[in-house]
């Protein structure tokens, strides 16, 4: 066997497999839970959903597309030799892969939440669990099976290519599946960092209170941390705290009695024209001006 034709066959048999796990995931777990959250309501239908996301859309292409047409090409192979073509339409429809692998961690979160408060909810996974089908593996465990899969693709394609005879009929096909593959790869990290960065940016929102003219998607924080302010006339300092975004400095002063907020915003400086100048002075290190066209600020650092 020429070695391109053993990956393409590894790539097969890593499919078949990967569907029945896929059918294991969508067929039986997601719709058994379904429909005992429907019937003796042991947890909410909207948790379940949440749990498994889009996990029947990925488990349908897979089974009713992708595996079809690559069992057909390999079974064509001597008249055909080539799959860069069947990965390339393949591709496009990986990027559903993107919503599956940014709710891993909160559907993850909610099994594990929901496991605790509902016993029956447990009992269920757990009966499911003991199943041949499961391989003595656990729910979470074949969760993260779709998450690993288009890494998996990557890899398999990557020595696929690499094996390639320079002349072979596939050459130019395959490189162009590659570069598709690793794009998708690409958008789901890439939509794993938002998520975090959103999520993040929300937590820094409630702290301040949500209000409205300073909660946008787009800011980016910077820096945040303690700072005094020095006040010059009654020659004494006072606890603040500062939020540097990309286009805006918020000065805060934290509350005494943290309920919803934990900072109140006094002053917002835009980054736009605004100046920093660090003070040379003997008595009071760390210090520092920052002056925007709102107001000038005198602070010390730790």
């Amino acid at each position: 066997e020429p070695e391109e034709k053993k990956i393409a066959l590894e790539l097969l048999e890593t499919e078949q497999a990967y569907v029945r796990r896929l059918h294991l995931l969508d067929q039986v777990f997601y719709t058994e839970l379904m429909k005992e959250a429907k019937t003796r309501k042991m947890v909410p239908e909207e948790v379940v959903k949440m749990i498994f996301s889009n996990i029947s859309s990925i488990y349908q292409f897979h089974a009713k597309f992708f595996l079809p047409e690559l069992q057909e090409r390999m079974e064509d192979w001597s008249c055909n030799p080539r799959i860069g073509d069947v990965i390339q339409k393949l591709a496009p429809f990986l990027k559903m892969y993107g919503e599956y692998v940014k709710n891993f961690d909160k559907a993850l979160e909610l099994l594990t939440a929901w496991s605790e408060r509902s016993p029956p909810f447990q009992e269920l996974i757990s009966d499911i669990q003991k199943r041949e089908v499961c391989a003595n593996l656990t729910l979470q465990h074949h969760m993260l099976e779709p998450v690993q899969r288009i890494p998996r693709y990557e890899l398999l394609l990557q020595e696929y290519v690499r094996k390639l005879p320079p002349t072979s009929p596939d050459r130019e096909g395959a490189e162009k599946a590659l570069e598709m593959i690793f794009m998708v790869a690409k958008h789901s990290n890439a939509a794993i960092a938002e998520m975090e960065r959103l999520q993040n940016l929300w937590v820094v929102y409630e702290r301040l209170g949500l209000e409205d003219d300073i909660v946008d998607p787009s800011n980016e924080l910077i820096k945040e941390g303690p700072v005094q302010k020095i006040s010059t006339r009654n020659n004494s300092t006072s606890e603040k705290y500062l939020f540097l975004f990309n286009n805006m400095l918020l000065y805060c002063v934290p509350k005494v009695i943290q309920v919803g907020a934990e900072f109140q915003v006094h002053l917002r400086i835009d980054v736009d024209g605004m100046k920093v100048r660090v003070l040379k002075d003997s008595q009071l290190p760390h210090t520092f001006l920052v002056s925007g066209k709102q107001r000038t600020l005198e602070l010390q650092a730790r």
